[in-house]
C-alpha cells in the first residue's frame, strides 16, 4: 500500500511538473510571437531589464501590452477548465461546461444593459465588467432559488433551472441589443464572442484572486467529487455530505464563471474539451484532474489568443472564434477515434 501511494505521489509530481514546464513554455512562446514579433535577444533583454536604449520598445510591448493579456488568458482559461471539470463531476454529464448554469447569459444581459445605459466607461472603465458581474450574480441567485428545495440541490432541477434562466436572459439580451446604437451594438457583439484585449490591473487581480480561492476550495473536495462522479448513493455510503459538496461546488463554479464572463465575454469549448482531454491522458481522479485541467485550459487559451491577434494583424479575431475552431474539430476527433469511460 505504501509503495503504491508513493508511486501515485511521484506520478502526481511528474505530471504537475510537466504541466508547469509547458505553461512556462507557452508564456514564452506567446510573449515572442504576438502581434509584434520579437527576436530572442529582444525578449531576453526585456525580461532581464537589460539597460539598452534600443530595447525600450520591446520592453514596453512585453510588460505593458502582451504580458497582462497573456496573464489574463492564463487566468481565464484555467478558470473555465477547472470549473468545467468540477461541474461535469457534479452533474455527471460529459456535456456540462461553465455556461450550463445560465450564469453566462445573465452576465451578457447585464453587460448589454450597461452599454444601453451608457455605463460602460464609468468607474475607470470598469463599468462593463461590473454590470456583467452583477447580471451573473443575479442569475446565480435565481438559478439557486429555483433549483434548491428543502435544503437540497437536486442536479436535474439545477440543470433545468440553468436552461430556463439561460433562455430568458438570452431573450432579454436580444431585445436590449435591438435598441442599441450601432457603436454599442458592435461592442456587445465583439464582447460576446470573447476578448482578452486591454485587461486592467484591477480585473487581473480580481480574476486571479477568484481563481486561487476556487482552486483551494475545489481541491479540498476532490475526493468527494470522485465519489459524486460515481453516484450520490456511493458518496453518501462513504460518509460524504453530498448536499454540502453540491452547494459548495455550484456556488464556487457559478461565482468564478460570472467573474470570467465579466472580464472576457463568452469563450466557449475550453471548459468542455480540456477536462475530457485530461481524463484521457491522466485519468478521472479529481486530485490530479482539477489542477492539470486548470493549467491545460490556461495553455489552450493563451495560445488561442496569440493566434487570434496575429493571424490577421493588425486586426484581431475574437478569441472565442479560435477556441471554437480548435475545440470543435478536436473534440469530434476524440469522439470518433478514442473510446474511454467518462468516470473511469
Amino acid at each position: 500500500m505504501a509503495s503504491w501511494q508513493a508511486l501515485r505521489a511521484r506520478r502526481w509530481y511528474a505530471v504537475m511538473g510537466l504541466m508547469v514546464f509547458l505553461t512556462c513554455g507557452a508564456i514564452m512562446f506567446c510573449l515572442q510571437f504576438g502581434a509584434h514579433a520579437l527576436t530572442m535577444a529582444e525578449l531576453w533583454s526585456a525580461l532581464t531589464f537589460t539597460k539598452s536604449g534600443s530595447e525600450e520598445v520591446a520592453r514596453a510591448i512585453i510588460w505593458d501590452i502582451q504580458f497582462p493579456r497573456i496573464l489574463m488568458g492564463l487566468f481565464v482559461g484555467a478558470s473555465l477548465a477547472i470549473t468545467g471539470a468540477a461541474l461535469q463531476a457534479l452533474v455527471r454529464n460529459p456535456l456540462a461546461d461553465p455556461y450550463v448554469l445560465g450564469i453566462s447569459s445573465g452576465a451578457a444581459f447585464g453587460a448589454t444593459i450597461g452599454l444601453a445605459l451608457g455605463l460602460g466607461s464609468i468607474v475607470g472603465g470598469l463599468g462593463l465588467p461590473l454590470c456583467a458581474f452583477i447580471g451573473g450574480g443575479l442569475s446565480i441567485v435565481l438559478v439557486y432559488g429555483v433549483a434548491a428545495s428543502q435544503g437540497q440541490l437536486p442536479m436535474h432541477k439545477l440543470l433545468l433551472a440553468g436552461v430556463i434562466v439561460n433562455a430568458v436572459c438570452s431573450a432579454l439580451m436580444m431585445f436590449a441589443t435591438s435598441i442599441l446604437n450601432p457603436a454599442s451594438l458592435y461592442r456587445v457583439v465583439m464582447w460576446l464572442m470573447g476578448t482578452l484585449s486591454a485587461p486592467s490591473i484591477p480585473a487581473l487581480i480580481g480574476i486571479g484572486a477568484s481563481l486561487m480561492l476556487a482552486v483551494v476550495l475545489l481541491l479540498r473536495e476532490s475526493q468527494a467529487l470522485n465519489l459524486l462522479a460515481v453516484g450520490e448513493d456511493a458518496a453518501r455510503s462513504s460518509g460524504v455530505d453530498s448536499d454540502r459538496v453540491q452547494r459548495l461546488v455550484f456556488l464556487v463554479s457559478a461565482v468564478l464563471t460570472g467573474a470570467v464572463v465579466s472580464v472576457s465575454g463568452m469563450i466557449g469549448f475550453v471548459g468542455m474539451v480540456v477536462p475530457h482531454l485530461v481524463r484521457i491522458l491522466c485519468g478521472a481522479d479529481h486530485r490530479l484532474l482539477l489542477p492539470v485541467s486548470a493549467l491545460g485550459g490556461g495553455i489552450l487559451l493563451m495560445v488561442a489568443d496569440t493566434v487570434a491577434r496575429t493571424v490577421v494583424a493588425p486586426a484581431e479575431i475574437p478569441v472565442g472564434v479560435i477556441t471554437a475552431l480548435i475545440g470543435g474539430p478536436f473534440f469530434i476527433y476524440l469522439l470518433m477515434t478514442r473510446k474511454y469511460r467518462f468516470f473511469a
